[in-house]
């Protein structure tokens, strides 16, 4: 029976744990760096802790530390989140070893889904359609050659140890090819430690769905249908949808099974992902299984009505998973937007500092998943996310309308944020028809939000004078802002 657990996170994950530790009646434990004294998740928790300095890697990446205290204040469970050690084996071998309970898959299942060559090669085994390519490493410029001739251009060099978009390379012909080949090994050891890299054919403009599975330590495995993820910048997730608008329910039931044969093949249990590429025919192949919670897993919550974290950590304590696979149901439709501080205007560029004012949108089926509250710093040491927006309608359109209904009510000032870009991406035509793919935002949308924001420019300006001539003659901040709410970009000039 599980009485304690620590957190070895932070920010709005570490909050969106302990409201489930609260629910079940358990006791929270935060942990936290010198740059989060104060943060969100250690007021809310039962008990906090410091960790260490601000970097990660000497404090929520530190492995012994965090065992240490577990099992200083005798807790019975860690719950890693995601990112940080979440798909660390090592260290979950380490929490096994140590007699406390890891709150997500066995190291063994994580291990052999870590390395992208034996887990096509896994897959392979149990029939779950992979991408033609190789399912060993390469070894030289000219073994890749032969292979990339075999397979035909263009293909997709990857790193073996990768996530994230990192140590990966499209090679569209021989000449490019040696070149791409060192610079991928260089990527990946830079980034991972390790020069193994291998070679598939790449999917041109493929869709990015991904189906979240759960089980238990019964052998009882679910399906909770799938997410649409393909709007991504630099390979990095921006919104997400449940169900997708592009799969019918043939497809949706051979990705679903799918998804399931790759779990029972690592032995899999809790709560994970297998995301899969998907072409303009419907044809899906692994790309890769993430052994974790995801950071959009609440669409599956709002669709489904079912708790993750609630059946991740009963999972852990020994219950069976509570539900069948028959009351597992899609209802309606909803949408994740991922609300960061970086200036959409000026190239993304990240934004730090101190959150001056802090409002979040509200009204029925609108969801904010928040580490942060005002006053709260961004800093430059971790993911710059405010928060996670999930909106659920009884439509596809429902929830695109409320979505977007809900990032207007944003009141954010003292950092820049992306909603004006996510506002963009949402009224899209590509975007309202479902024909975007993985490249549709670098291809397409970037360049028309880079035109739009420089056509309006001059108009901003105008706005911006008429909020502060506003401001002046009312000295109501709050009925100048209420009347602008969309010009997020110069909010912060009334609390200069």
């Amino acid at each position: 029976m599980i009485r304690k657990i620590l957190i070895a996170n932070r920010g709005e994950i570490a909050v969106r744990i302990i409201r489930a530790c609260k629910e079940l009646g358990i006791i929270s434990a935060a942990v936290y760096s010198e740059a989060d004294k104060g943060a969100l998740h250690t007021i809310l928790a039962d008990e906090s802790y410091l960790i260490g300095p601000a970097e990660s890697s000497k404090s929520y990446l530190s492995k012994e530390s965090i065992i240490k205290l577990a099992k200083e204040i005798n807790a019975d469970a860690i719950h890693p989140g995601y990112g940080f050690l979440a798909e660390n084996s090592e260290f979950i071998k380490l929490v096994e070893d140590s007699g406390i309970k890891f709150i997500g898959p066995s190291s063994r299942s994580v291990k052999m889904m870590g390395s992208k060559t034996a887990a096509r090669k896994l897959m392979e085994k149990h029939n779950v359609p992979i991408v033609k390519g190789t399912t060993e490493p390469i070894k030289s410029v000219s073994e890749g050659l032969n292979y990339a001739g075999e397979i035909g251009y263009p293909v997709l060099l990857k790193a073996s140890a990768g996530g994230g978009g990192k140590g990966m390379r499209k090679v569209f012909s021989e000449t490019e090819f040696e070149a791409a080949f060192e610079s991928t090994r260089r990527e990946s050891l830079k980034a991972f430690g390790s020069e193994e890299i291998y070679i598939e054919k790449l999917i041109e403009n493929p869709k990015h769905i991904e189906v979240q599975i759960i089980a238990d330590e019964y052998g009882n495995y679910r399906h909770l249908f799938e997410r649409e993820c393909s709007i991504q910048r630099r390979h990095q997730k921006i919104i997400e949808e449940s169900p997708s608008s592009f799969l019918d329910t043939a497809t949706r039931k051979s990705i679903t099974e799918a998804a399931i044969n790759a779990a029972k093949a690592c032995e899999y249990y809790n709560a994970g992902t297998v995301e899969f590429l998907m072409d303009t025919d419907k044809n899906f192949y692994f790309l890769e299984m993430n052994t974790r919670l995801q950071v959009e897993h609440p669409v599956t919550e709002l669709v489904t009505g079912i708790d993750l974290v609630r059946e991740q950590i009963l999972i852990a304590s020994g219950e069976k998973i509570s539900f069948t696979q028959d009351e597992v149901k899609q209802t309606g439709s909803a949408i994740e937007c991922r609300i960061y501080a970086e200036d959409s205007s000026q190239g993304f560029l990240p934004s730090t500092g101190k959150l001056k004012f802090y409002k979040e949108p509200g009204g029925p089926n609108v969801r904010v998943d928040a580490g942060v509250m005002e006053g709260s710093e961004i800093s430059i040491y971790y993911d710059p996310m405010i928060s996670k927006l999930i909106c659920w309608g009884k439509t596809r359109e429902d929830a695109v309308n409320r979505t977007l209904r809900a990032l207007d009510e944003y009141f954010i000032g003292g950092v820049s944020n992306n909603i004006s870009f996510l506002k963009f991406i949402l009224e899209s035509e590509i975007f309202k028809k479902g024909n975007h793919n993985i490249n549709s935002v670098e291809q397409k949308l970037l360049k028309e939000f880079e035109i739009e924001v420089t056509g309006n420019q001059g108009n901003e300006f105008e706005k911006a004078a008429a909020i502060l001539a506003a401001h002046i003659k009312n000295s109501k901040k709050e009925k100048v802002l209420s009347a602008h709410s969309n010009l997020n970009k110069w909010r912060d000039l009334l609390y200069e």
